[in-house]
């Protein structure tokens, strides 16, 4: 289904996990997919239903990133993966920054020991 989004999660480093919901009261079918490096903490909630010809048409993509309350929301893949590839590039650059913090930190603190 998102096809794309799944490639340049794979050439970034990224795992995933999918699961399929179809609830009872809407028509809508929903496509749950959350990726990221250590955890999977960040989550993609995919709302799509079916043409009369049979192909899927997305209606609405929910971006919930690091546990977010309030999603962003996409109605297109070219839209999501042009905010992901920017958003995700600096949310890691700041990771490592904080980690590469902690451990100069660390070594400060157990040479003063």
């Amino acid at each position: 289904m998102i096809r794309r989004t799944k490639q340049y999660l794979r050439k970034n480093g990224y795992f995933y996990k999918k699961e399929y919901i179809r609830p009872l009261l809407t028509p809508d079918n929903i496509y749950i997919f959350r990726f990221g490096r250590d955890h999977l903490n960040n989550r993609l909630i995919i709302r799509y239903s079916h043409k009369w010809t049979g192909r899927q048409r997305i209606n609405e993509i929910d971006l919930r990133l690091h546990k977010q309350k309030h999603p962003r929301i996409f109605y297109n893949e070219s839209e999501l993966l042009r905010y992901l590839e920017g958003h995700l590039l600096k949310h890691e650059a700041k990771v490592r920054a904080r980690e590469a913090e902690k451990q100069q930190n660390q070594v400060t603190d157990g040479a003063s020991k």
